[in-house]
């Protein structure tokens, strides 16, 4: 397995969009399939239906947000620290955090208004049947309470997303926000 950590100092590990070639056309059913269910995945989280979102998810879920630095010369490459991160989860804290949200969580009370702009997907086969490795762009708007200002964030998301039970299941999630200093006040709000 490569090493995508960005210390690494050759330049191939340094992971940037797809790394499978056998990419999925554009149009194709499957292709069509996918990107409707990111479609959905978007409303289910600006709507604040946890249930609906946790069925989209596989029981074996890792979900992260590693921490971006601005770096520059010859490392300005390797800017995404994966030793560290916003959040690491898997299928069951995500059903913990899900379940707070759905009460009471203090971080979320009055709960956030968002809306997920899901972009420039691309997908690809792998090597396991099923399996599909998609990545995203993502704009998020965040409002909060009566403040007039709204709070945004912007993304690539890396994913694995597997056929199972008759629909596209989420397996693993890799947020790589664009900003080294977050302009979002917290991250009780999913990716």
């Amino acid at each position: 397995m490569t090493n995508y950590a960005t210390a690494a100092v050759d330049k191939s590990a340094v992971m940037r969009g797809l790394t499978s070639k056998t990419r999925v056309p554009l149009g194709s059913e499957i292709y069509n399939r996918i990107l409707e269910t990111l479609y959905d995945e978007a409303a289910a989280l600006d709507e604040r239906r946890f249930d609906d979102w946790v069925a989209m998810l596989h029981p074996e879920l890792i979900y992260t947000a590693p921490i971006r630095l601005t770096r520059t010369g010859p490392n300005r490459d390797r800017d995404v620290v994966r030793t560290m991160k916003h959040f690491d989860d898997d299928y069951n804290s995500i059903l913990m955090r899900t379940g707070r949200l759905g009460k009471s969580a203090w971080a979320e009370d009055p709960p956030s208004r968002c809306r997920r702009f899901v972009t420039n997907v691309r997908v690809a086969e792998t090597e396991t049947p099923d399996d599909y490795e998609v990545v995203s762009y993502l704009f998020v708007e965040r409002s909060r309470g009566d403040n007039w200002i709204n709070e945004r964030l912007t993304a690539e998301r890396r994913d694995m997303w597997r056929f199972a039970d008759g629909g596209y299941r989420l397996v693993r999630r890799e947020i790589i926000v664009d900003q080294s200093t977050l302009s979002m006040s917290n991250f009780a709000i999913f990716f």
